[in-house]
């Protein structure tokens, strides 16, 4: 009866010396055989060589958009130009004092006037753009306005985004929180061999990824106008993945000493 060859084994913790330094620039994955045939090292070299444990840690992290930019159109077509700039300075005045009592800092709103003759009138729009930071404000301050202009004005679906600082802050917590995890699990593997853990040698971040989040609802997703305000805030939600490799230095078991 002929032996079943057995399958080959893969190692992901080195825990021997390494006979040639040089190795160190071209380091062996986790998921590559490590040879099995070694060189003798001499004593000296046994003594200076570092024993390292390598690893990799992974982490996908998301973040809800910190922004939502809401437009404010008003227009007005009279036969007098005075009439227009009237008619619509008048609803323009009342909705800036709104914004401004409803708390909103003066460089979140950005005002823009369009003055033209069209046929035998003349036609008036102002655009007031508005940047929130608190969404809940954002819903209450367009509730308010349509009651109180009506058909007068028109607003525009809020169009939620990230700041520059936003995203880079999830790419940075991604990659810490994949460094972390990267740890506890060459801690855990020192810990089942009792070994102790050193210090790290090598941080690579091998691998980043972002994409923005999809709706699942894929009817709705075609029309865009039709969703709702938790929607759009989840289509907008960025995620961020990142992967780490570490390689750690290997201690063995402090002995305790004995108290004589």
């Amino acid at each position: 009866m002929s032996l079943q060859q057995a399958p080959q084994s893969r190692v992901f913790v080195e825990l021997v010396p390494w006979a040639d330094r040089g190795r160190e620039n071209n380091v062996v994955s986790g998921s590559e055989l490590l040879p099995g045939l070694r060189r003798p090292l001499s004593s000296a070299q046994t003594q200076t060589a570092t024993r390292e444990v390598h690893v990799s840690g992974t982490a996908e992290l998301s973040a809800s958009p910190d922004r939502a930019q809401v437009a404010v159109l008003v227009s007005s077509t009279k036969e007098t130009a005075a009439e227009a700039k009237k008619s619509v300075c008048r609803r323009l005045d009342y909705i800036t004092q709104s914004l401004q009592q409803q708390g909103l800092q003066a460089e979140n709103v950005t005002v823009t006037k369009d003055f033209r003759r069209v046929e035998n009138a003349y036609h008036m729009e102002a655009e007031v753009c508005i940047t929130f930071t608190e969404f809940g404000k954002m819903q209450n301050i367009c509730n308010f306005l349509i009651e109180k202009l009506d058909s007068s004005v028109v607003i525009s679906q809020p169009q939620f985004y990230h700041t520059p600082s936003s995203v880079e802050n999830l790419r940075r917590k991604a990659c810490l929180v994949a460094v972390e995890n990267a740890r506890r699990k060459a801690q855990e593997v020192c810990n089942v061999v009792g070994q102790t853990l050193g210090k790290p040698l090598l941080i690579k971040e091998e691998e980043t990824k972002e994409w923005e989040g999809q709706i699942d609802d894929l009817q709705s997703s075609r029309l865009s106008g039709s969703l709702t305000i938790q929607q759009k805030i989840k289509s907008a939600t960025i995620h961020a993945a990142s992967k780490v490799f570490i390689t750690f230095e290997v201690k063995g078991k402090e002995k305790k000493r004995k108290n004589l």
